[in-house]
């Protein structure tokens, strides 16, 4: 009797997890369309210009004496900088589709 019950309890556990991993439980999971080659996906300059802003925007506040708006306006500028930063390096280090 012990087998049959373990047979009993596993079987359907087994079942259901191949229907899941099949996604016939769930659904079919839509794709995402890969990009173009050579698709501009963030435009560099606009970040850059948007980071000189905020850096701008802290100077002024540093002046009125608002340092905790001032550290927050430089941390949004440095984080604007970084992304610039990956999207140039992603945009110089990017490869071609294979067999192009």
């Amino acid at each position: 009797m012990r087998p049959l019950k373990t047979a009993r309890r596993v079987l359907p556990a087994l079942l259901a997890t191949m229907l899941l991993a099949g996604g016939v439980l769930v659904g079919q999971t839509a794709t995402a369309e890969p990009a173009a080659a050579g698709a501009i996906t963030c435009n560099i300059g606009k970040l850059k210009s948007d980071a000189r802003k905020e850096r701008d925007r802290a100077a002024k506040l540093r002046n009125l004496g608002a340092t905790k708006e001032a550290n927050k306006a430089i941390a949004k500028a440095e984080a604007l900088e970084k992304r610039a930063r990956q999207c140039a390096d992603a945009d110089n280090t990017s490869r071609p589709p294979f067999g192009k």
